[in-house]
């Protein structure tokens, strides 16, 4: 797979607007280079094959437990795919959150710099990935899935007040973690081909994204006090948390024909899907660590959502 990673960094010592505007002009030039139109990339018209999942297996919530070995293999199937509409729905849901969040910030900034440049193409990037979701999940067969209502509320003053390192950094984590998961997902031949070409197309240009987030919570940490930091720290954890819990709708049982309330069980217990969120999350707490974003109060809720 081509890779969209930018060239080395220029030379330390360099003044941080002209640092800034570089990484921008070299993601601009990446977004040129490699990009995609999933209108005309995916595969919209062949029908779905329920031969394949919708993810790989072992992502499944309920992979390992022992209402996962009773399923057929037709229901295992079904749940993949609804889990995959699931994810996609929630991306959407968290990828409109995220376009506000960067406008707001550049509003009345400079439109000749490369820097505002950069955030109207992520933006234009970050709508064509939800169109992109909506409709491969709704080839998946799924409803619309939605957040809980006090995730979508949450969501909504989130949008509203989160600035600087807080923007940032949530949306880093939201979108390392989906990129982990769609590495896995794009390569593996059980998952059905048009989800494949789709988890590509998103993780090729979100690394240009998860990029960028780095740099911006970096640069907005870099005169922040130790109130402020504890503060967003704090902010960042409690968003990640209710982004990563809302991943996966509890409908999904339902819809694949299961009893709910014993996947639901199963689901939570499941000791197989915490560890493989806790080892794909290891680089990004790194990360968070780094930028001595890991607070104890932050700790906890990153617990609670199985990320450490």
């Amino acid at each position: 797979m081509a890779s969209s990673t930018v060239r080395p960094e220029i030379q330390d010592g360099a003044p941080d607007e002209d640092r800034d505007h570089d990484v921008a002009r070299r993601l601009l030039e990446s977004a040129a280079t490699l990009s995609y139109d999933p209108v005309t990339e995916v595969d919209w018209e062949t029908p779905l094959d329920k031969d394949f999942h919708g993810a790989s297996p072992e992502w499944s919530t309920l992979y390992g437990t022992a209402y996962w070995r009773e399923l057929t293999d037709a229901q295992r199937k079904e749940l993949t795919r609804q889990e995959a509409a699931s994810v996609a729905s929630t991306g959407i849901w968290f990828e409109m959150i995220l376009q506000q969040m960067v406008l707001r910030d550049i509003y009345a900034k400079d439109p000749t710099q490369a820097g505002f440049q950069w955030a109207l193409t992520e933006i234009a990037d970050e709508c064509r990935h939800s169109i992109m979701f909506a409709r491969g999940a709704r080839k998946l067969g799924a409803p619309a899935y939605r957040p809980h209502r006090i995730a979508v509320e949450l969501g909504r003053v989130f949008k509203t007040v989160a600035f600087g390192e807080a923007a940032y950094a949530a949306i880093l984590v939201a979108e390392e973690v989906l990129d982990v998961m769609q590495r896995d997902w794009m390569r593996d031949e059980r998952v059905v081909p048009f989800v494949r070409t789709i988890n590509n197309i998103h993780v090729v240009e979100e690394s240009r994204h998860m990029k960028f987030a780095r740099d911006e919570t970096r640069r907005h940490l870099e005169k922040a006090g130790w109130l402020r930091r504890q503060i967003h720290a704090f902010v960042i954890a409690v968003a990640s948390y209710v982004i990563v819990t809302s991943m996966v709708n509890k409908d999904v049982y339902t819809n694949a024909g299961l009893d709910r309330k014993r996947a639901v069980g199963e689901a939570k217990a499941n000791e197989h899907h915490k560890s493989l969120m806790r080892s794909s999350c290891a680089g990004l707490m790194e990360f968070l660590a780094s930028a001595r974003l890991l607070t104890k109060p932050a700790q906890m809720f990153y617990k609670r959502a199985n990320l450490i």
